[in-house]
C-alpha cells in the first residue's frame, strides 16, 4: 500500500516537473520549427506511455495487493492482450518515426539557391570558408595545410583563389538566407551546434558532413561542439552574428580571399629576403 502511494506520487511529480520545468528550449532562430514538433510529439507519446504504465503497476499494487485467501491465477498466454499490445506498440512507434523521416528528409535537401560554408573544426576550434564572386568553394586536402593557406585549398583549383577565409571562431550570415554547412575535420569528431538554429551534425575526418538551415533572427549566438572531441571539448566554442542583407555585404568585403592571402605571404617571403640578402 505505502509503495503504491510513494509510485503514484512520483508519477505525479514528474509530470508537474515537466509542466513547469525553467529548463526547456532556447527561443527558435531558424525555419527548424518542424524540429521542436516533432520532440514535442516524442515527448507526448513517450510520456503517455510512461503514465500508463507506471498507473498499471500502481493499480496492481492496490488491487492485487498481497492476502492470505487469495491466490495468483496462472495465464502464462493471452492471445487478445498480444494483439492489443502488438498494434498499440506498432502505431506508437509509427507515430515515432513517421514526423522524423519526413524532417530529415527536408534536413538534407538543400535548397538549390543555399549559401555554402565550409566549417573546418580543429582540436580546439573553429573557421570557415565561404566561396567568392564565381559562387563556388575549391577543393581542399589536409596535406595542403600551411600559415599560407590554413584551409588547404588546392593551388591549382581555379575556384578556391576567390574564396572568402574567416580565420576566426566567429562567422557572420545573411538573414532570411539558406545554408549549407559543410562539415570537415582534421582530428578527430567534433560537432558543430547552435541551440538556436536547431540543427547539428558531427564533422567526421576524412568525410565532408552537410546539413543546411535558414537563419531567421538577427543577433549573436554561441556556436557548441557537441561531440567529444578531448581534454579542450569544454572551450572549443565560437559565435554566429546573424545580419541583414546590408550590414552582411558590408562584413563580407572586408574579408580576405585566398589569393590576397597568397599574395600577402609572397610578400613577405620577399621582403624577408631581401632582408637576409643584405645581411
Amino acid at each position: 500500500m505505502h509503495a503504491g502511494i510513494i509510485f503514484l506520487l512520483v508519477i505525479v511529480g514528474s509530470i508537474l516537473f515537466h509542466i513547469f520545468t525553467p529548463w526547456y528550449w532556447t527561443d527558435i532562430a531558424s525555419n527548424w520549427g518542424g524540429m521542436d514538433s516533432t520532440i514535442t510529439l516524442t515527448f507526448w507519446v513517450g510520456g503517455g506511455v510512461f503514465v500508463a504504465v507506471c498507473l498499471f503497476m500502481v493499480y496492481c499494487l492496490f488491487r492485487y495487493s498481497h492476502k492470505e485467501d487469495r491466490r495468483a491465477e496462472y495465464k502464462p498466454e493471452d492471445k487478445k492482450l498480444e494483439k492489443i499490445l502488438t498494434w498499440a506498440t506498432t502505431l506508437g512507434v509509427c507515430a515515432l518515426l513517421a514526423p522524423g523521416l519526413i524532417i530529415w528528409n527536408q534536413y538534407v535537401n538543400v535548397p538549390k539557391n543555399a549559401l555554402e560554408v565550409d566549417v573546418m573544426a580543429w582540436q580546439w576550434g573553429w573557421q570557415y570558408r565561404l566561396p567568392g564572386a564565381d559562387g563556388k568553394l575549391g577543393t581542399t586536402q589536409v596535406r595542403n595545410i600551411a600559415d599560407n593557406n590554413p584551409f588547404g585549398i588546392n593551388p591549382d583549383d581555379p575556384f578556391g583563389k576567390d574564396d572568402v577565409m574567416i580565420e576566426s571562431d566567429v562567422i557572420n550570415l545573411e538573414n532570411n538566407r539558406p545554408v549549407k554547412i559543410l562539415l570537415r575535420s582534421v582530428d578527430v569528431l567534433h560537432n558543430w551546434y547552435v541551440p538556436q538554429f536547431r540543427s547539428k551534425m558531427d564533422a567526421v575526418p576524412g568525410t565532408v558532413t552537410f546539413y543546411w538551415f535558414e537563419p531567421n533572427k538577427v543577433g549573436e549566438y554561441e556556436v557548441l561542439c557537441a561531440e567529444y572531441c578531448g581534454v579542450g571539448h569544454y572551450a572549443m566554442r565560437g559565435g554566429v552574428e546573424v545580419q541583414d542583407k546590408a550590414d552582411y555585404e558590408v562584413w563580407l568585403s572586408e574579408q580576405e580571399t585566398f589569393e590576397q592571402l597568397s599574395a600577402r605571404y609572397e610578400k613577405l617571403n620577399v621582403v624577408d629576403g631581401n632582408k637576409l640578402a643584405k645581411k
